[in-house]
């Protein structure tokens, strides 16, 4: 045998999310990998969706690339059609603006010659589909927590909370936040809080929302309302800690009504048609994303505002961009080389404090409510909003279109309509 298939795999994923699970359906897809050859391993795995079960709380705005990275991994073609929705629409305003009037920003699919803007995705559906696609495919699933880790030139070296030790050319960090691959790795993180928590429920609406996303830019956060194929809205309402405890211990009527006002009556009266949930909000990144046989993919990585929905997004990208410096690499055997790692890590380092940075700029431009950035930001919208150039821009750039995309990716961006 040689030295690579006498380890037990070539790839071991800790994460079995959508990210950790997408990765593992692309190294096959790509033919990196062959059944067998990939382990995914998890604390806990996804649990199949209940047909009649209401849409998670954890909804996801998949942008076209993410779109064409899921047909790659065979995901796409097999979510329940009840569980996604194409929007057409969206429209950006500022607090002291209207909807559609002065000082905001709107954009139509049809304007830049796209079906819809993309697509919102039920998160436990999604989750799912991904760990099937994974199994399927051949990955390995490996239920055990992960307790060691030791990486060397050669291999890296693993020990699981069920007492199994296994060896591999490359670990793949995709097990969120609070990585505990991250951890062992001692790799460090920077970043900060932002002081704020979003709160996310379903809603019913007076209004129709009209295929569109909707966001506006308050004083302590944005509040957005991602559209359902029921006809509800999906809220995130990003505000500040304080304000965040007191909706939350609103009866149902009374957040409604301060959701009503807060919305600026766009959608007419609102109504929680589901418990709410809160998550608290951070800027993080990770100071490395690789070291020998090892590498990081997603939030282990970086975590963003969800200001414009694009966490989940610049995770795939990075899925995509690993399995194109892994394609490069002349076989497995290769696959954990520091060389090649540090590849993909300026690559997608670079790329994602980019978004990390806009979005965190975004954020404090649109909380500041001094005179003069109130004007500027007014200004800016509209600017924006009566150039078709720049919108277009915007908008393909927000989906995935344009920039420095992987390989396979770009392949599939020439197939598309422009």
């Amino acid at each position: 045998m040689s030295a690579s298939q006498a380890r037990d795999f070539d790839v071991i994923i800790v994460g079995a999310g959508v990210i950790g699970a997408s990765m593992a359906s692309l190294l096959m897809a790509r033919k990196l990998s062959t059944p067998g050859r990939v382990a995914l391993i998890a604390d806990r795995f996804a649990a199949a969706v209940p047909a009649d079960a209401d849409w998670d709380l954890r909804v996801f705005a998949l942008s076209r690339a993410s779109e064409r990275l899921l047909e790659t991994c065979g995901v796409w073609d097999s979510l329940p059609a009840a569980r996604v929705f194409a929007y057409e629409r969206m429209c950006v305003w500022d607090a002291r603006g209207e909807p559609h009037g002065k000082s905001s920003l709107s954009f139509d699919s049809a304007e830049i010659g796209e079906p819809n803007l993309g697509f919102i995705v039920d998160g436990r559906a999604l989750q799912w589909q991904c760990l099937q696609a994974a199994r399927t495919a051949g990955a390995v699933l490996l239920e055990a927590g992960l307790e060691k880790l030791a990486a060397t030139d050669a291999e890296a070296l693993i020990s699981l909370s069920d007492g199994r030790t296994l060896r591999s050319q490359l670990v793949i960090a995709a097990d969120g936040p609070e990585s505990k691959t991250r951890e062992l790795l001692g790799i460090e993180t920077a970043g900060h809080s932002y002081r704020q928590d979003a709160l996310v429920a379903h809603v019913r609406t007076a209004k129709s929302h009209g295929n569109t996303a909707w966001q506006r830019f308050l004083r302590e956060g944005p509040l957005a309302f991602l559209p359902l194929p029921d006809g509800r809205s999906s809220i995130v309402w990003s505000t500040s800690l304080a304000e965040a405890a007191r909706l939350r211990a609103l009866d149902r009527a009374a957040f409604g009504a301060a959701l009503t006002a807060a919305s600026g009556e766009a959608l007419g009266n609102c109504e929680l048609s589901t418990p709410l949930a809160s998550f608290p909000l951070k800027l993080q990144y990770a100071l490395e994303y690789a070291r020998p046989r090892a590498v990081l993919l997603g939030d282990a990585a970086h975590v963003v505002h969800p200001l414009a929905g694009q966490g989940l997004n610049l995770g795939l990208l990075d899925c995509a961009a690993l399995v194109d410096v892994l394609g490069q690499a002349g076989g497995a055997g290769h696959f954990g080389e520091h060389r090649l790692l540090r590849r993909y890590e300026r690559w997608r380092r670079s790329e994602n404090l980019l978004a990390a940075g806009a979005l965190d700029g975004l954020e404090r431009i649109f909380s500041n409510t001094d005179p003069l950035s109130t004007a500027l930001r007014s200004a800016g919208l509209s600017a924006a909003d009566r150039l078709p150039f720049v919108k277009r821009g915007l908008a393909r750039r927000a989906l995935g279109l344009t920039g420095d995309l992987p390989s396979f990716l770009k392949a599939a961006a020439r197939t598309d309509p422009v």
